[in-house]
């Protein structure tokens, strides 16, 4: 490729030429995109029927959660005396806001099933045996995470069935070993489902949550990278 062998493709492509295996390592560690991916991966481990491609699936609905909702930001007030208003107006006068919103349910509904059923084949396969523990737990804590994240939003149309959902849900918090009391304070913001509640729970939907899910979604990465590295040095060794 010529442009590579000019002065400005030598600084654009930092990596070198892909001729030898441990060139091609390389170049992919090299890359932004590809360094979180071992650089061997065994062939069966690229078929469907290997992972049912759970994971993938539950990373792209993330990504549609994301998308949808900061879409659905342009249209909403967290304010008891706005927040069914927005959502009436978003269904029935903003350019597909129905279509957006629905998305983001259909989204939500998807990826806690995607991500619950990912988890159930990884126990099933035995796949959070050693050397996988540690990502076994960083697994348990994306779930956890998620079905926050689907509770959370849960309160935001703020009409009676979100009302009273949540209230029983942060009611249940009171039964939390030693810190219940203090679980249920933060999340309402007081005696009742209230302004401050529906304040706390967007800061958490739209925020905290994701962040936190982004940070651990890149360490259960990571992880996976370095414990596949692990097996491809182990076929008859480390395992």
């Amino acid at each position: 490729m010529r442009l590579r062998q000019t002065t400005i493709g030598r600084s654009i492509f930092r990596s070198p030429d892909r001729r030898t295996e441990r060139d091609q390592a390389a170049g992919h560690w090299s890359n932004f995109w590809l360094h979180i991916y071992p650089v061997k991966v065994r062939r069966r481990e690229l078929h469907f029927g290997y992972s049912w491609y759970l994971g993938v699936a539950s990373t792209v609905l993330f990504g549609s959660l994301v998308v949808s909702g900061v879409y659905l930001m342009f249209f909403y007030v967290p304010s008891p005396g706005s927040a069914y208003g927005d959502i009436q107006t978003l269904q029935t006068q903003v350019a597909f806001g129905q279509f957006i919103r629905n998305v983001h349910r259909w989204s939500a509904h998807l990826m806690v099933i995607a991500v619950a059923a990912h988890m159930a084949r990884v126990f099933y396969r035995g796949a959070y045996k050693a050397p996988r523990e540690f990502n076994w737990v960083i697994g348990v804590m994306l779930l956890v995470l998620t079905l926050l994240l689907s509770f959370t939003g849960y309160l935001l149309p703020w009409d009676q069935l979100a009302y009273w959902a949540v209230t029983v849900g942060t009611s249940m918090a009171n039964f939390v070993p030693v810190i219940g009391d203090e679980v249920r304070d933060v999340l309402l913001g007081g005696d009742q489902v209230g302004a401050a509640t529906l304040l706390r729970f967007y800061v958490l939907h739209v925020a905290l949550l994701p962040l936190v899910l982004v940070g651990m979604l890149m360490v259960h990465l990571w992880r996976w990278r370095k414990d596949a590295m692990l097996d491809q040095g182990g076929e008859g060794g480390e395992r």
